[in-house]
């Protein structure tokens, strides 16, 4: 055990020519005596647990006596000391990392230096998210705390192969990273991108966290696809662990982050697991039509609505009686438009006032709209549909992507008709199959076609059935009971 400090004194003025004298509040130097000895006590008012450290001080002034002796031994320090996370430090930068972090520092007052770890981050409790909710299962998901989200992923997956590999990344932010594995079971090179990839992070903070994080690791640049899965739900996080997945947790955020992943992994859900492997089958082509619908079905309608006289007797229905005074493309265009306004108007607009909002939109932008020859009423039925069908896609940065690749099918075909709807569709079908975030082909296993991993796809098998690892795991051992 070596000194950091000279002196105490020594440890007090490091301190201020860190923080400053009375610059900022929460900077926090206090002299007390502890058996009998001066002792300067240093940490973030906010970061730690007020009551523990009293509590801690309490039972040390409590415990002493004449006869104990700890001015001039360090170790008899370390050693009574009465908390369970007690160690002591050598290094003044790692010092100032774990005091930002809210550890409580212990200075003797021959210098010696030791770090009492009584943080306590605010926060909530853990509560079901939002956006992946449930019917049946548990109702507990990560919150802004990196150490409550490491325990939800413990509690599941009692093993010793269970690794958290913390970094700290960023200039002034230095935020906690937790690579979570599976030792034994996750890839070593796709362990040791993520590593190399961390140590090249330089940026001044993450305030965004783990979205942040995910431009610097995939450097997914203007690419719309979401390269990684988002997950609130502990359960799914533990579930991809186990098949050879990597997670990565960012302190500050709710959402963890999975890879390697494709893009039918945005497309599961929990609850088709929570059900009978029948229902959950029957549940998860419902999704797969309602995600496919969603992308096609508007371009589609406004291409057999333009070219009608192409349609058979028995479609004939198809298209408007009356097209109206404004041209088809941009009813269609302003509308599906307009009802991503609206979402985003919902999201901004405050909880009591979010139902009159809803009502002047229905009014204004249904009833009113038609009656004035705006839109024909076929045009907001079809554009209300596809918005369902958008909403029954699990991954929110999937469903906004699918609205651009819509939009983007709906103008080529308007352009250039009949060739514009299926020439779109070949550019984005070769767009998705060259895409290869950590090596992973993102159509996988449609694109390279893997028939028994496909089935595993459109059908939610028993949990009774032994599954390898997925291949594109490239797990050491695919064998998941060895």
């Amino acid at each position: 055990m070596s000194k950091l400090f000279t002196s105490m004194k020594d440890g007090e003025e490091w301190f201020q020519s860190k923080f400053g004298t009375n610059e900022t509040f929460d900077a926090t130097a206090k002299s007390v005596h502890l058996w009998g000895m001066p002792v300067v006590v240093l940490y973030i008012n906010g970061l730690i647990d007020g009551l523990t450290l009293t509590t801690l001080l309490t039972e040390m002034q409590e415990s002493y006596n004449d006869k104990t002796k700890y001015r001039d031994d360090p170790e008899a320090f370390l050693t009574y000391f009465p908390y369970h996370a007690l160690a002591d430090v050598d290094d003044k930068e790692k010092l100032l990392n774990n005091l930002l972090s809210g550890q409580v520092c212990f200075i003797l007052p021959d210098g010696y230096t030791f770090l009492a770890d009584v943080r306590s981050y605010p926060g909530r409790s853990p509560e079901e998210p939002d956006t992946e909710k449930v019917i049946r299962g548990a109702r507990d998901g990560f919150t802004e705390n990196i150490i409550q989200n490491t325990a939800l992923v413990r509690r599941r997956l009692r093993t010793e192969d269970l690794r958290f590999e913390m970094h700290q990344t960023s200039l002034n932010g230095k935020t906690d990273v937790a690579i979570t594995f599976m030792k034994g079971a996750a890839n070593e090179e796709h362990l040791s991108y993520i590593r190399e990839r961390l140590d090249e992070i330089k940026t001044d903070g993450l305030t965004m966290a783990d979205k942040s994080l995910e431009e610097f690791l995939f450097k997914q640049r203007f690419h719309p696809m979401p390269f990684v899965r988002y997950t609130e739900r502990p359960d799914i996080c533990a579930a991809h662990l186990l098949e050879g997945h990597i997670a990565v947790i960012v302190d500050t955020s709710p959402s963890v982050i999975l890879v390697p992943t494709t893009v039918f992994h945005h497309l599961q859900h929990a609850e088709e697991y929570r059900q009978a492997p029948f229902i959950g089958t029957f549940v998860r082509w419902i999704r797969l039509l309602g995600a496919s619908l969603s992308l096609f079905l508007l371009p589609l309608w406004y291409l057999l609505s333009t070219y009608q006289q192409y349609l058979p007797v028995s479609i004939s229905f198809i298209g408007p009686n009356d097209p109206g005074s404004v041209p088809l493309f941009l009813q269609l265009f302003i509308a599906d438009v307009g009802i991503e306004v609206l979402r985003m108007a919902a999201i901004h607009t405050p909880t009591p006032m979010s139902t009159a909002m809803g009502l002047v939109a229905a009014i204004v932008i249904g009833q009113v709209a038609i009656d004035v020859g705006l839109f024909t009423a076929e045009v907001i039925l079809y554009v209300a549909v596809s918005a369902i069908f958008t909403f029954a896609i699990p991954s929110f940065e999937l469903s906004i992507t699918t609205k651009i690749f819509r939009l983007f099918i709906l103008i080529c075909t308007a352009l250039f008709g009949a060739a514009g709807f299926f020439l779109s569709i070949v550019v984005l079908f070769y767009y998705l199959a060259s895409l290869k975030p950590l090596g992973t082909p993102y159509l996988w296993p449609a694109v390279p076609f893997f028939p028994e991993a496909m089935k595993r796809v459109l059908i939610r098998y028993p949990m009774t059935n032994d599954a390898p690892r997925p291949y594109i795991t490239k797990s050491p051992n695919r064998d998941r009971l060895s």
